[in-house]
């Protein structure tokens, strides 16, 4: 190995060690509550209740210049075949999960109740939704329980908070098990903030619509 390569090599174990290192300690929590208040983050939501005692808890947030009424429709209608999830597509479809995000309400999937299946590609989890509040709360659970998503509309004058709050457990997980989950928390963030600013630009662009 010539000494530019073992300086490379030097070089890019002493930045992955002190992104492990300054992650968890100055940047996980800003990651796991991205766009929301600290009101938010550290209060009961709906769905809580399905999965007591998470490993992980991501709440995000986004402020929609526009009623629950006009983003509502977005959120019902998400998933595989359906109206996709409003983030990058390209990356969702590397693992197969057949995501085109719809710039238009589709009314055949509007009639979402309680116990429907949020599609999320042929070998992903199969979620089942849990709570179907109409324009105040979306709650999908997983059907081993170790996944609970919620979505809750929250009106504020003419806007509305957008709340996405992820509750995820992994019992069976060890220490590499919890690294990996530690790993993949940006990444998270990068596709989940994409979908909500997603829906928001929907939103908005279907009230100004009228």
């Amino acid at each position: 190995m010539n000494t530019v390569l073992k300086s490379s090599v030097r070089m890019g174990l002493l930045a992955a060690g002190i992104a492990a290192t300054t992650y968890p300690l100055l940047l996980r929590r800003r990651c796991l509550t991205w766009g929301a208040t600290h009101d938010e983050a550290g209060s009961a939501l709906p769905g809580d209740e399905l999965l007591p005692g998470p490993c992980l808890v991501a709440t995000r947030a986004v402020t929609v210049d526009a009623p629950p009424g006009a983003i509502w429709p977005w959120l019902v209608q998400m998933g595989s075949g359906r109206g996709g999830a409003y983030t990058y597509d390209w990356i969702e479809n590397l693992f197969g999960l057949n995501m085109h995000s719809a710039d238009e309400i589709l009314p055949r999937f509007q009639g979402l109740k309680a116990g429907d299946v949020l599609p999320l590609g042929a070998t992903g989890p199969r979620m089942r939704a849990q709570v179907v509040e109409a324009e105040q709360a979306l709650v999908f659970r997983s059907e081993d329980g170790n996944w609970v998503w919620a979505f809750i509309l929250r009106p504020e004058g003419e806007m509305t908070r957008l709340i996405s709050r992820n509750r995820i457990a992994a019992p069976d997980a060890g220490p590499l098990g919890r690294l990996a989950t530690l790993l993949m928390e940006p990444g998270s963030l990068i596709m989940e903030r994409k979908m909500l600013l997603g829906v928001k630009e929907r939103a908005e662009r279907l009230a100004r619509i009228g």
